[in-house]
């Protein structure tokens, strides 16, 4: 037996569809007791023009009333209203703001792990610990062996409970070589020589020390930072500025020079015995 010939089949009982209700007259015309209720929640000022009407079941309607609180572009005040069956008056069932179709709003919520930025965490900030961290696989584990244990955990530097994995060193390396930390930067550009041949450069451990180490020169701009093999600066342990002489500066007046010097003709008075005595001295 075909579907439709079930559907059509004496006896058959057919799928009820759902009834879309109806505006409810007296709830549908109840727009200032729904004016007056967004009124009574909202900031004075705020509610707006009148917007629309919509039947949310029997004898529930929802007004919307256009919001005009600065920040809430496209937001409606929305007032429900009711009445009892076979009843005249109508009461409000509920107030509340719902943002329209080119309402203004928030971002998604994101959890902490997929917003937080570098540089977020502050000195008195501690950070909740992630239990599934993909950058991160299970460290040195325990054995029944004491001495076993006791040189993993002092002479090899291990016992921590998690450490890097592959995924998490490529992208630690890609993040600090892109960066700042690398060669493309301005800082590098300028420079004579990369780290690679400084001698206040210190490798990392491990697989990062082909590429990166950390830079102890306290005059340089990198000191205590991670920086790559072809990074640079002008601290540059091997590297000297040309030192050039300085040429000889023009004197103002050359005093052995006679021809340089003013000769002030001898005036009267009080010069005149000296000139005397200059000219008695070369007679003697």
């Amino acid at each position: 037996m075909s579907e439709d010939t079930a559907d059509t089949a004496p006896g058959a009982k057919r799928a009820k569809r759902a009834r879309k209700p109806s505006l409810d007259a007296a709830a549908g015309g109840a727009v200032e007791l729904a004016r007056a209720a967004a009124e009574d929640v909202a900031e004075a000022g705020s509610v707006g023009e009148y917007l629309d009407a919509s039947a949310e079941g029997d004898r529930i309607v929802s007004h919307a009333f256009a919001c005009l609180l600065p920040g809430y572009r496209g937001w409606r005040w929305t007032v429900t209203v009711t009445r009892a069956s076979r009843a005249k008056n109508v009461t409000v069932n509920e107030v509340c703001l719902l943002p329209g179709e080119d309402a203004l709003q928030a971002p998604t919520w994101l959890p902490w792990d997929q917003r937080i930025a570098p540089g977020d965490v502050g000195p008195q900030d501690t950070l909740p610990r992630r239990e599934d961290d993909p950058l991160l696989d299970p460290g040195y584990e325990w054995t029944s062996n004491a001495d076993a244990d006791e040189l993993a955990l002092w002479e090899l530097g291990l016992g921590r409970e998690r450490v890097l994995n592959l995924a998490g060193r490529d992208e630690a390396a890609t993040r600090w070589y892109e960066g700042d930390r690398g060669p493309k930067n301005e800082i590098t550009e300028h420079a004579k020589a990369p780290c690679s041949t400084c001698g206040y450069f210190l490798p990392l451990a491990g697989s990062l020390r082909q590429v990166f180490g950390v830079c102890a020169n306290e005059w340089s701009p990198e000191d205590a930072r991670v920086v790559s093999l072809d990074h640079g600066c002008g601290a540059h342990s091997e590297t000297d500025v040309e030192v050039t002489a300085d040429a000889p500066a023009v004197p103002l007046i050359d005093d052995l020079d006679p021809e340089g010097l003013e000769l002030v003709p001898s005036g009267t008075g009080a010069d005149e015995p000296l000139e005397d005595e200059l000219t008695a001295g070369a007679g003697s």
